[in-house]
């Protein structure tokens, strides 16, 4: 196994809001390939420079980063720099993923359904928005993963202070329609989709508490759809991941409302692989457990 990967790094941490999120990432990612008898090391951004990776000696990277500085195409571009591959999509798709305005509209153009949606600063007509969207709106930094800074608004009097909030983690903030409806995670992984998870969250508030450190959040996979509509709706998590030039693995998050329409709502290109996370657990029922997940992840690390 060491012979085949080389020296391996393990990128965890970092300076992104999701920092505590990513060294469990990373802890979990590294312990489950040295487990494996791959020669990996963790290597904390924060920490040190990344060149030091090819001083090093680095023959590939395993991106388990989050959030800025990690999953938005500059740690890609870096290790496109220094010739090192890596896990993951590339500097496009992950800067573009990383931003959920400019996905929206690429999803857009390419008549992929996404709630309706408006971009906030200081002089929005916050009145006007909620006449235009209805309520309740979600607000969220357009950079930021994890839900940091996102609101769920339920009156009309709420929006400007959920816009300050998001602003003080992002200067470009978006407000979504709600879509009342089953809220989905679809991980993919290589060229497959694989099984949905259906998200039920107390009081539907799926937040970064619930996603990460409590246990009240109920995670049904196989998510009790009927298989042709699972069926569908992977196809459909494929074609939102083709557009956006995403490769290697990703997850795709999308409500399905009652009568059974899709709307996709966001794209992660290095998704949480904690205790709590969502793609180990799909690919668990896929029949692969963490550390052939982590292997088949490092194996497909490339440049380009």
């Amino acid at each position: 196994m060491k012979q085949k990967f080389g020296k391996v790094a393990v990128l965890l941490g970092g300076t992104s809001a999701e920092r505590e999120v990513s060294l469990m990432s990373g802890n979990a990612v590294l312990a489950a390939l040295r487990e494996a008898g791959v020669d990996a090391h963790g290597f904390d951004p924060a920490e040190r420079d990344l060149h030091v990776l090819k001083e090093q000696g680095f023959d590939r990277a395993f991106i388990a980063l989050h959030g800025r500085g990690g999953e938005d195409g500059t740690v890609q571009g870096m290790l496109e720099l220094l010739k090192i591959p890596y896990t993951g999509s590339g500097v496009m798709a992950s800067a573009l993923s990383m931003d959920k305005w400019r996905t929206k509209m690429v999803w857009a153009a390419c008549g992929l359904p996404t709630p309706r949606y408006a971009i906030l600063d200081a002089g929005s007509d916050w009145d006007g928005i909620v006449a235009d969207l209805g309520l309740p709106i979600f607000v969220k930094p357009v950079h930021e993963g994890s839900s940091m800074g996102a609101t769920k608004v339920t009156e009309a009097g709420q929006l400007k202070a959920a816009w300050e909030l998001a602003a003080r983690f992002d200067d470009l903030v978006i407000a979504e329609e709600f879509i009342s409806g089953a809220e989905l995670t679809a991980p993919f992984l290589h060229d497959r989709a694989l099984p949905l998870i259906r998200i039920e969250a107390p009081g539907g508030n799926y937040d970064y508490q619930h996603k990460y450190f409590t246990d009240d959040t109920r995670y049904l996979c196989p998510c009790g759809l009927p298989e042709a509509k699972e069926t569908e709706l992977q196809a459909l998590v494929m074609k939102c991941a083709q557009v956006l030039g995403c490769r290697g693995w990703g997850r795709a998050d999308l409500i399905v409302t009652e009568d059974g329409r899709p709307y996709l709502l966001e794209m992660n290109t290095s998704p949480g692989m904690t205790g709590h996370s969502l793609v180990p657990m799909s690919a668990r029922v896929a029949g692969m457990d963490f550390t052939e997940l982590c292997l088949s992840i490092l194996e497909d690390a490339r440049l380009g």
